[in-house]
């Protein structure tokens, strides 16, 4: 799927909010620490069993998570402090929301290699970047077909399921989560090894 290649076609979905707080004087890092509010409620409701709840602050996460970005462009106030703290801020959530999932309703080693999977998947942009060269990395955009919009997606969906008690919905999802994540990784770094 990949849809962080598409991010542009997506902008429609995320501008709008972005206009939003560019109106009310928002400064980008502040929506980046609302996207960590949101992920951590998220990660508390699903430890809790409230997955509708979590569905819904994962949801409001992703939001704000792809709202400060284009904020900070609308408002000229992009800075190499804002990247490291979204893409930090990314792996605090991502950690928890898993982690608390696999907590409450997988075994802790299907949710402890998920968390490895994408946090490593990930990861291989920016050390791509900094050990090989940029347009490695800007290549490794549209590799691999699982990463963290797909995660969320699949859990946000996961978590509706779960709340009308369908079936183990969650169980499932973290560990499709473990695969999908582990075959895209494999996806990248072939590619690194064929390009490097």
């Amino acid at each position: 799927m990949n849809l962080t290649s598409r991010r542009e076609s997506l902008k429609k979905f995320y501008l709008a909010p972005a206009f939003l707080f560019f109106k009310l004087g928002v400064h980008p890092n502040f929506i980046t620490l609302l996207s960590l509010g949101s992920g951590i409620i998220s990660a508390l409701f699903f430890y809790f069993r409230e997955p509708v709840f979590g569905s819904f602050f994962l949801l409001l996460c992703g939001i704000f998570d792809l709202s400060d970005g284009e904020l900070a462009r609308l408002s000229s106030k992009t800075s190499g402090f804002g990247a490291i703290l979204d893409w930090c801020v990314d792996k605090v959530v991502d950690i928890f929301v898993l982690g608390c999932i696999g907590l409450s309703y997988s075994h802790d080693f299907v949710a402890l290699g998920a968390i490895c999977s994408s946090t490593i998947h990930s990861f291989l942009k920016p050390l791509s970047h900094s050990e090989i060269s940029a347009s490695l990395k800007e290549r490794l955009e549209s590799v691999g077909f699982f990463g963290r919009p797909e995660t969320h997606i699949l859990i946000i969906l996961c978590g509706i399921l779960e709340g009308f008690k369908l079936f183990s919905a969650l169980e499932a999802g973290i560990f499709l989560v473990f695969l999908f994540s582990s075959l895209s990784l494999s996806q990248r770094i072939f590619y690194i090894l064929r390009h490097s």
